[in-house]
């Protein structure tokens, strides 16, 4: 009999409807890896910038064809379909289910534990749709499922490397170039959500991971573009890693050039691609007089990247460690300490004084 094996997509989440909206921030911004404060005063924050930034979120999702609420959880599901066909076509002998963990709205980390256990998987594997680590995404969906779920399981942390992964991005610029006419004078901005300074200063290695995939990047497209990255979604009155996106975009719309913009954080659309890429930047491209500006499609179903995500699912199976990068162990250079196999080694070392005393 072959075996159980429940591969768990992490994910953000997104309000089902308008009326979620406000809560589903309220769960974003308490999030003690998202606002770094002590308890009473983040929930005091959550409430104050929910509050306040929910009805302009509502107007933007209401902008997509989503019933006023966010087209993620059904863009997920039909990753995680893909990835379930593909697995079972690569491991015929065992049973595959992918199961969706979102953080801050259904299905939550927490409910996807519980399903797993009740289907009885024997074996476990984490899989974020952050291609990036950041302890404020992947690390933060760890932690919730550590609190979740009590049995084993192995963690994939991050790809952003991955030959399959950079070159379906490439793939997707290179569409949207052909659907923008072929023009030259080219810009491509690849744009990563953002962080606050404070976070990757204290060892969050997603920048990093952000810019050296983005040099594999520009090293595949046509050489007389101009590659940068950028930095989009900024919340709050903290400094942030730049530049910022729209600045960006306002920046190189007035030398009168074509710009390219493509997610490199995001691989399913949601309304920082539709809305905040696909609309709102676009106003500002006008305005400051690009040539044009062209919105790159999120990843979603391409079979680059569900090919990705298959065969880091295969590597983690056949593993004995407990977390694995597309490096096979650790990615980051040693002085990201928010890393998690830097995280992994310190438990361990803990463990070893420990015995030995």
């Amino acid at each position: 009999m072959g075996r159980r094996i429940a591969v768990v997509l992490f994910n953000l989440g997104g309000p089902d409807t308008g009326d979620d909206v406000q809560p589903f921030l309220k769960n974003l911004f308490r999030d003690p890896a998202i606002i770094r404060a002590p308890l009473p005063v983040r929930w005091l924050i959550a409430r104050l910038i929910s509050s306040q930034r929910a009805p302009m979120v509502k107007q933007n999702y209401a902008l997509m064809d989503a019933g006023g609420g966010s087209p993620l959880l059904p863009e997920t599901r039909k990753q995680a379909d893909a990835l379930q066909a593909e697995l079972g076509r690569l491991l015929p002998g065992d049973e595959v289910r992918c199961f969706i963990g979102m953080r801050y709205w259904h299905p939550f980390t927490e409910e996807a534990a519980t399903e797993v256990e009740k289907w009885g998987a024997n074996e476990v594997i984490l899989l974020p749709l952050y291609p990036q680590f950041s302890t404020t995404t992947t690390g933060s969906s760890l932690t919730a499922w550590k609190k979740a779920f009590k049995g084993n399981y192995r963690t994939i942390c991050c790809y952003p490397f991955e030959e399959s992964f950079v070159s379906a991005h490439v793939d997707r610029i290179m569409e949207a170039w052909e659907r923008a006419g072929r023009p030259d004078k080219v810009n491509l901005l690849l744009s990563a959500h953002g962080l606050p300074e404070s976070v990757v200063k204290a060892g969050d290695p997603y920048q990093w991971q952000c810019e050296a995939m983005a040099e594999m990047i520009a090293g595949r497209v046509p050489a007389d573009w101009e590659v940068g990255v950028c930095y989009q979604s900024r919340v709050g009155p903290l400094k942030w890693i730049g530049p910022p996106t729209e600045e960006e975009i306002a920046r190189i719309s007035e030398q009168g050039r074509n710009i390219l913009i493509a997610p490199i954080a995001f691989v399913s659309e949601h309304i920082e691609t539709l809305v905040e890429l696909g609309e709102e930047y676009r106003l500002v491209a006008e305005k400051h007089g690009a040539a044009s500006y062209t919105r790159v499609e999120a990843l979603g179903v391409h079979p680059g990247f569900i090919g990705t995500l298959a065969g880091e699912v295969l590597q983690a199976l056949g593993m004995k460690e407990a977390i694995r990068s597309c490096a096979g162990g650790r990615l980051c250079p040693s002085g990201w300490s928010g890393c998690p196999h830097a995280e992994l080694k310190q438990k361990a070392g803990l463990r070893i004084t420990e015995t030995a005393g």
